[in-house]
């Protein structure tokens, strides 16, 4: 079974609203192991609208649209699908004593508007909305099901969780589609794939492979599409073997998460602190950390040691080491790192120090040069990078950098016992 996703609004076309919804339905409905085969984001045109349910009908099973049944003129949805249905609106007594029940802690006098809620499309199978006004429209004709809901995202959630998936899985019989996901670091795509080239070769060919690079990372998506999950699961379990074998330490999990939640769960299980001292960062690490609830149970701090000061009076960096090679040295990065370690005294601590841009370069250190450090019971590593002349994507790619390291360090010294040690420049 193909289904495509209409959302209707001129807010999602000039940028003004995000389309998320997008995105969700595809999620679920994937989990329910039925197929997206196309994504479509047009304006409030009725032109627009009727022109894509004819492309889409010609292409999917099922059709959803989302947005355009407000109450407002520039909600043209429901007149529009009565002119493709060849029909006509008609009231709905249930829909208006849902609208009134709905508002009337909030509109003591229901007008006209809200009234207009409650006309649908004399042909349309009207499906109530347990959390706002607009009704769930739910066509079938011609063999192709439409389905328009509202874009506002909890009522269109609340309509795909406990009415149109349940629905689907009741008419269709869907396979099963399981997905694993691996994540890689430090290797480019093309010589990734290269790299692949024969184990995708050898792969079953049920099973599919997706290579989705990021900044600092490369997500391989395998996915297993049949009748039994069980047979799906092994067959991509036995897949792991040569795929180590292959990228070795270059693989950070064996799971769809990103690095931060990575380091979070490693220094969660092995009870474990963290610290940064950042530079050109200007604390984008410790904000990625903070964002996730739970990091206040191994993150202690950061120190954002954006000026020398900071560096040597409360990191205790060498003043030589500034003076004679930079801020932006091996030496003075490896020493943040470990003055934050003893300062803040956590088990491990990363640091960064670089030029993010777009001036203060030089020739012999350009924009996007970054050294990062971290620092942990066995000493201290550290990197330059190169990361080019956009300020914010050094940024990030930093920030990313420093969270690979810092989780491969903490993977390294776990493997050979190093974990539980007690602190130590």
């Amino acid at each position: 079974m193909k289904i495509e996703i209409v959302t209707i609004g001129d807010e999602l076309l000039i940028g003004q609203v995000i389309d998320t919804n997008s995105a969700w339905m595809g999620r679920q409905l994937n989990s329910a192991g039925f197929e997206v085969s196309r994504i479509n984001s047009i304006s409030d045109d009725e032109a627009e609208i009727l022109n894509i349910l004819r492309e889409s009908s010609q292409r999917a099973d099922v059709i959803l649209l989302t947005g355009g049944l407000g109450p407002t003129k520039d909600d043209i949805t429901k007149i529009t699908l009565c002119k493709y249905f060849d029909t006509q609106l008609v009231f709905d007594e249930q829909v208006f004593e849902d609208v009134k029940t709905l508002l009337k802690v909030y509109v003591p006098n229901i007008n006209e508007l809200n009234r207009q809620q409650a006309m649908v499309p004399a042909n349309c199978t009207v499906i109530r909305n347990s959390v706002g006004t607009a009704p769930i429209m739910w066509f079938d004709q011609g063999g192709t099901i439409y389905v328009s809901m509202p874009g506002v995202p909890s009522e269109m959630k609340n309509a795909m969780e406990k009415e149109i998936i349940p629905r689907f899985l009741k008419l269709f019989s869907n396979g099963v589609i399981v997905h694993r996901t691996v994540v890689v670091s430090g290797i480019p795509e093309s010589t990734l794939a290269e790299m692949l080239n024969e184990f995708e070769q050898s792969m079953p060919n049920f099973i599919k492979l997706a290579y989705l690079p990021s900044v600092g990372r490369i997500r391989l998506r395998f996915t297993g599409r049949g009748t039994e999950k069980g047979m799906i699961e092994r067959a991509l379990n036995e897949l792991i073997v040569p795929l180590k074998a292959i990228v070795g330490e270059s693989i950070l999990a064996y799971d769809d998460l990103s690095t931060v939640e990575m380091v979070a769960a490693v220094f969660t299980k092995q009870n474990l602190t963290l610290s940064t001292a950042e530079s050109c960062t200007g604390g984008n690490i410790a904000h990625q950390i903070t964002k996730f609830p739970g990091s206040s149970n191994y993150f202690k701090g950061s120190v954002v040691a954006y000026h020398n000061e900071i560096k040597i009076n409360i990191l205790d960096v060498d003043p030589l080491q500034i003076e004679q090679y930079g801020a932006v040295s091996k030496g003075v990065v490896e020493q943040m790192a470990i003055g934050a370690r003893i300062r803040l005294e956590s088990d491990y601590a990363v640091a960064t120090s670089g030029i993010a841009g777009p001036d203060g370069g030089s020739e012999e250190k350009p924009v996007g040069t970054i050294w990062i450090a971290v620092a942990g019971p066995m000493g201290v590593v550290s990197e330059c990078f190169s990361f080019g002349n956009q300020r914010e994507r050094n940024i990030t790619r930093s920030t990313e950098m420093a969270l690979v390291m810092l989780k491969k360090m903490v993977d390294k010294d776990d493997e050979q016992g190093a974990g539980g040690l007690g602190r130590k420049a």
